[in-house]
């Protein structure tokens, strides 16, 4: 029996990073209309190539038993992080728009759409991981040679994460 091999998606613009600054009920989707409202940033063009972070760790709890030469876990808490390396030009708001709208203290939500090329609308049935954020301080990286400018900032994560959600037509 030949083993089945499952297709992959390439990571180079099959990703969407949004900044919606409310959701009505982010934990069981959002709307199309939310999520492409006037008041939404695309950040996605902002980032850096390896400007987007996301992390979970998973602490444990040791269950040693005096029966047992063995010390057993459970799954204990977590926590979720993220940062963010994006571009800036303050000579243009127009090409500045992420450190204009982020600001410290900023909060909101950033909803990101994986392996979907970034250049398809947003539209119901698309699956997103979506975080409750307040926006920490921007900070302005030391430029480089041969480099660009760019400011790292560390969203605060504020509430529950919601993973796999999905956009609801209405």
């Amino acid at each position: 029996m030949t083993q089945p091999i499952p297709a992959s998606v390439g990571t180079n613009g099959t990703m969407l990073a949004l900044f919606i600054p409310s959701l009505s009920n982010y934990l069981s989707g959002f709307t199309v209309a939310e999520a492409t409202s006037g008041a939404v940033l695309d950040i996605t063009c902002y980032l850096t190539g390896d400007g987007l972070t996301t992390e979970t760790s998973e602490n444990n709890i040791e269950d040693p038993r005096l029966c047992s030469k063995q010390v057993f876990e459970n799954r204990g808490d977590s926590t979720k992080t993220m940062e963010l390396t994006y571009v800036f030009n303050p000579a243009s708001p127009t090409n500045d728009e992420a450190r204009l709208a982020l600001p410290a203290g900023t909060r909101g939500f950033i909803a990101l759409r994986w392996a979907i090329d970034s250049e398809v609308p947003v539209a119901a049935d698309q699956e997103f991981d979506v975080y409750p954020v307040e926006m920490g301080a921007q900070r302005k990286q030391t430029p480089g040679r041969n480099g660009v400018h760019r400011i790292t900032q560390k969203p605060f994560i504020t509430g529950l994460v919601a993973e796999d959600v999905f956009v609801l037509a209405a």
